[in-house]
């Protein structure tokens, strides 16, 4: 297949660096060496791959690249999103020897799907700010599934149910107030979590207390939406607080050659809170261990 996705091209390295190089100096280059490492004489791993053998590395590259985004770290970032485009390539590879599509084919689906929706910038239409766009896009995804008979298929059935617990929650919730059906403020969600934390308060430790500390992490999602808050961006930051804390006093005592169960119940809170604020409660208990 000739090779249509093209990109920015570097400067070309000496004649003798190029031999060695099997690869375009541009956007193709992931997708030439997915093909090479897939050909007949390429490498024995690559070839026995499939669709379905990629899911957990797709799955691994994707949080790796999250990482990246998180630590601030651009060489980092450029490098997982390579390891990230390596995986589409993999995928439009395998494809592409089935004579399903190619990567061309992706790409320029890619590329017209957002054209069609977002006829604000490629057409005449207007919006006025984002939630108009989003509000517009809910309206011609429908109308899309209308046309390929797919019309009946529910707003939140659109977010992939593979997603991490909090993320499909959260984005569930954001297609349903996109088609009107949402809490009136954060003061009704507020109110939710409250609810559901008095319900708590006495509950046993049986199956009806995991279905209310569902509704309670589902009210807390609500919540964390009305304040336009993402909950996984907001529960990894305290996590990571939480971590930092944690190996800061635990840093201490090894630093004193103690262990937690050397120290009473008020010790450990009062030092658990010099390491830090916001996190109060979140003590280890006295007989945790090491």
């Amino acid at each position: 297949m000739t090779d249509r996705l093209e990109g920015p091209r570097q400067a070309e390295p000496a004649a003798g660096d190029a031999a060695q190089r099997p690869y375009s100096l541009n956007l193709s280059a992931v997708f030439q060496i997915a093909r090479r490492l897939r050909a007949q004489d390429g490498c024995p791993w690559d070839r026995e791959q499939t669709h379905a053998s990629l899911r957990p590395y797709l799955l691994e590259e994707a949080y790796e690249l999250l990482e990246a985004i998180d630590q601030g770290d651009d060489d980092k970032l450029r490098e997982e999103l390579g390891d990230v485009m390596l995986q589409v390539a993999m995928h439009a590879a395998i494809a592409e020897e089935e004579g399903r599509f190619d990567a061309s084919d992706v790409s320029v689906g890619a590329a017209a799907k957002m054209v069609a929706r977002h006829p604000h910038v490629f057409a005449g239409d207007q919006a006025a700010n984002a939630e108009e766009v989003l509000q517009h896009w809910e309206q011609r995804k429908a109308a899309e599934a209308e046309r390929s008979d797919q019309s009946r298929t529910l707003p939140l059935d659109r977010v992939p149910r593979a997603l991490p617990a909090l993320a499909w929650t959260y984005n569930m919730q954001k297609r349903a107030a996109r088609v009107g059906f949402d809490l009136e403020s954060q003061v009704e969600a507020a109110a939710a979590i409250s609810d559901q934390a008095n319900v708590l308060g006495a509950a046993a430790p049986d199956g009806e207390a995991e279905r209310s500390v569902g509704n309670l992490l589902f009210a807390g999602v609500s919540l964390a939406r009305k304040l336009k808050v993402n909950p996984e961006d907001a529960l990894r930051s305290a996590g990571q607080r939480y971590r930092d804390r944690f190996a800061a006093l635990d840093g201490e005592l090894g630093e004193e050659g103690r262990v937690y169960g050397d120290l009473d119940r008020s010790e450990l809170a009062e030092r658990w809170d010099k390491t830090g604020t916001g996190q109060r409660g979140q003590a280890p208990s006295k007989n945790a261990s090491r």
